[in-house]
């Protein structure tokens, strides 16, 4: 009777494990890297809704989001940014929250999953001057830079990047 018991614990907990891995291999989060916190990749939507909804908020406002987009720049110093296509020439200027995580200087063209508050904002010349130089830009195109602009920014807590 004692080593059916045993046979049975060891059936059971083989099933368990085996059905345990059948869940986890649902969950798509396994094609991503995780940079902040750990976020899942359900309930995404595209970089063209996200442009719809930065448009409509006002500056000042906050809205959370989290979308899937292209990479279109990188912080070439540290990692610190990034900025993602929204489509239509419109980007979105990707910050981390309280810089506590950065991402890969090379991820240009990548498609990444952001979570975070997105949020519309006045960038300055010295800040974009400052982005220009972070992104290893010439000093003439950084004296392109003469006015502010309209900028649609996010402050992520969490990035996946598709592997």
């Amino acid at each position: 009777m004692n080593r059916i018991n045993i046979l049975f614990v060891l059936f059971l907990v083989f099933f368990s494990a085996a059905a345990q891995d059948a869940i986890i291999d649902k969950n798509s989060t396994y094609d991503y890297d995780f940079f902040g916190d750990k976020i899942d990749s359900e309930k995404v939507v595209t970089s063209s809704y996200a442009l719809n909804k930065f448009q409509e908020i006002n500056t000042n406002d906050t809205l959370a989001l989290k979308f899937s987009a292209i990479v279109t720049d990188v912080c070439k110093v540290k990692g610190c940014w990034m900025k993602l296509d929204l489509g239509d020439n419109q980007e979105a200027m990707i910050r981390f929250k309280e810089y506590s995580f950065f991402v890969p200087k090379d991820i240009t063209g990548k498609e990444v999953i952001v979570n975070g508050l997105a949020f519309v904002k006045e960038t300055s010349v010295k800040e974009q001057q400052h982005y220009a130089l972070d992104a290893g830009e010439s000093k003439e195109e950084i004296a392109k830079i003469t006015t502010a602009k309209k900028t649609y920014s996010f402050i992520a807590n969490g990035v996946l990047l598709k592997k």
